[in-house]
C-alpha cells in the first residue's frame, strides 16, 4: 500500500510538471507569434497601435521653403542661397531633378487618406542640410518640418542617387583636355610636367629632356623619378626659390582637400552612420557634387586655363593600343625608382625657377 500511494505521488507531480511546461510552450509560442507579427508591420510601415502622430503642417512648410528660396523672387536673393547651399540655385535644382527623375521617394505622393507627403525640395534640401553642415537628422525638423527617420532615408537615398547618376561623369578618369588645362597651369606656376594623373608627357627643363610627369610631395616620400619633392635646408637664393615655389604650388593640392571639408561639414566630422556603404556613397557624393561647383563656377571665377579645347582632346581620351609587354613595363618600373633621374630633375626645376621667377631675388 505504501509502495501504490508513492507511486501515485510521483506520477501526479510528473502530470503537474508536464502541464508546467505545456504552459510555458504556450506562452513562448504566442510571444513569438507575437513579435513576428510586430516584425511583419514594421515591414509593411502601416499604423503602429498607440503612435502619437503630430501635426506639423508639412504643406505650410513645404510652401515658406519655397517662398524662401525658389521663388521667382525670393525672400533669400542668390549669395544667401550659395551660402546656405553651397551651389547656385540653377546647380542645386538640376541635381534635385536629376535625383527626382531617378528616383520615385522623392516625388511627392499622397499617403493612405489623401494627405500629401514631403516634397522633393523638402527631402532634399533636408539631405543638404546634413551633408553642409554636419548637423543630426533632427536638426532640420523646426525649419523643414521632417522626422529624424525621415531625414536619415533622405540623406541615404539622396547620396546614393547623387552617386548613381552623376558618379559616371564626375568621377571619370581625366579627360586629355583636363590633362592639358592641368599641365598647362602647372607650366604658368614655373612646374612643367605637374600633374594630377599619369598620362605620356614630353618635356624639356634645363637642356634635358623628360617622357614622365611627376608629383609634388613632401619628404616622407621616395626619391623616384615620378616625386618633386622640396629641399629641407636650402643653402643658397636658388633652392630658397625653388623651395618656396615648390611648397606653396603643394599646399594648393593640399588646400583641395581643405575646401571640400569646408563645403561639407558632414566630412570633417565624426561618422553619423555605421554602414561602410552609406559612409562610402557620403563621401563619393560630396566629391561629386564638389565636381560639380568647379564646373559650374570656373568661368565665373576665371579659373579656366589658357588653352585650345580640340576636338580630338576631348573625344580620344580612351587608348586602344597594345599593352607593353612585361620586358618594357620593368624597364619603366626601374627608371620610375631611378634616384639619379630624380636629383637630375630636382635640380633642372631648381636652375628653371630661377631663371623664371628668381631674378627678382638676385643682389644688384
Amino acid at each position: 500500500m505504501v509502495y501504490e500511494s508513492r507511486r501515485s505521488k510521483r506520477h501526479q507531480e510528473d502530470d503537474e510538471i508536464d502541464d508546467d511546461l505545456d504552459h510555458i510552450m504556450v506562452f513562448m509560442l504566442g510571444e513569438y507569434r507575437k513579435r513576428k507579427s510586430e516584425d511583419e508591420r514594421k515591414k509593411r510601415r502601416g499604423s503602429v497601435f498607440g503612435h502619437e502622430v503630430y501635426d506639423r503642417s508639412r504643406g505650410e512648410h513645404d510652401l515658406k521653403l519655397f517662398n524662401d528660396y525658389f521663388a521667382e523672387h525670393p525672400t533669400y536673393p542668390e549669395k544667401y542661397f550659395r551660402q546656405r547651399f553651397r551651389m547656385s540655385r540653377p546647380l542645386f535644382m538640376r541635381i534635385a531633378e536629376a535625383v527626382k527623375q531617378h528616383d520615385h521617394y522623392f516625388a511627392q505622393k499622397r499617403n493612405a487618406v489623401g494627405a500629401l507627403g514631403f516634397s522633393c525640395l523638402q527631402k532634399v534640401t533636408a539631405a543638404f542640410r546634413q551633408l553642409a553642415y554636419g548637423v543630426p537628422a533632427d536638426y532640420v525638423d523646426e525649419y523643414l518640418r521632417i522626422g529624424e527617420s525621415t531625414s536619415i532615408e533622405s540623406l541615404r537615398k539622396f547620396v546614393r542617387a547623387v552617386c548613381e547618376v552623376f558618379g559616371p561623369e564626375y568621377l571619370r578618369p581625366p579627360y586629355e583636355s583636363d590633362t592639358a588645362r592641368l599641365l598647362a597651369i602647372g607650366e604658368q606656376c614655373g612646374f612643367p610636367g605637374m600633374i594630377g594623373e599619369a598620362p605620356t608627357v614630353n618635356y624639356t627643363i634645363n637642356g634635358h629632356n623628360y617622357d614622365k610627369g611627376y608629383y609634388l610631395a613632401d619628404g616622407i616620400y621616395p626619391n623616384w623619378s615620378t616625386f618633386v619633392k622640396t629641399i629641407k635646408a636650402p643653402a643658397n637664393l636658388k633652392d630658397k626659390n625653388y623651395s618656396a615655389a615648390q611648397e606653396s604650388q603643394r599646399k594648393d593640392v593640399e588646400r583641395a582637400f581643405g575646401v571640400l571639408q569646408a563645403r561639407f561639414a558632414i566630412v570633417r566630422g565624426p561618422a553619423r552612420f555605421w554602414d561602410k556603404a552609406t559612409l562610402t556613397d557620403i563621401m563619393n557624393s560630396c566629391i561629386i557634387m564638389h565636381n560639380m561647383i568647379i564646373e559650374d563656377e570656373r568661368d565665373k571665377c576665371r579659373l579656366e586655363a589658357p588653352y585650345d579645347k580640340g576636338d580630338a582632346e576631348t573625344r580620344g581620351w580612351i587608348s586602344h593600343e597594345g599593352t607593353s609587354n612585361f620586358s618594357s613595363f620593368v624597364d619603366k618600373h626601374k627608371e620610375i625608382r631611378d634616384p639619379h633621374i630624380h636629383n637630375q630633375l630636382q635640380r633642372d626645376l631648381v636652375e628653371h625657377l630661377w631663371e623664371r621667377q628668381g631674378q627678382r631675388t638676385r643682389p644688384q
